[in-house]
C-alpha cells in the first residue's frame, strides 16, 4: 500500500490493510444465512482484531446475523464484541 492514509491505519491498528480488503471482498458474496460461513467470518474478524470471541458470544452473534442477515448491521456486531 502506497497510500499514507492506509499506512496510518495499519500503524494505529496493527492490522494489515490487504487483510482488510481480502475480508471485505469475501463478504460481498457471503451467505449470511449459512452458519458455517458466519462462524468463519466471525473467526476471521476476531483474528484480524486480535480479540478472541468467547463461544457464548460467538453463538449469540451467529444467531443474530443468521436471523437478520439481509439487514446486517456491523455496528451492532461491533457493540456485541465490545460488551464481552
Amino acid at each position: 500500500m502506497e497510500n499514507q492514509f492506509f499506512k496510518n491505519i495499519e500503524k494505529k491498528t496493527g492490522v494489515n490493510m490487504n487483510d482488510i480488503f481480502e475480508l471485505a471482498n469475501s463478504l460481498q458474496n457471503a451467505n449470511f444465512k449459512d452458519e458455517k460461513t458466519v462462524r468463519g467470518i466471525i473467526k476471521r474478524v476476531s483474528e484480524l482484531a486480535n480479540k478472541p470471541v468467547p463461544k457464548e458470544l460467538e453463538d449469540k452473534m451467529v444467531q443474530t446475523i443468521i436471523q437478520d442477515g439481509s439487514k446486517l448491521d456491523l455496528g451492532a456486531i461491533s457493540q456485541m464484541m465490545n460488551k464481552k
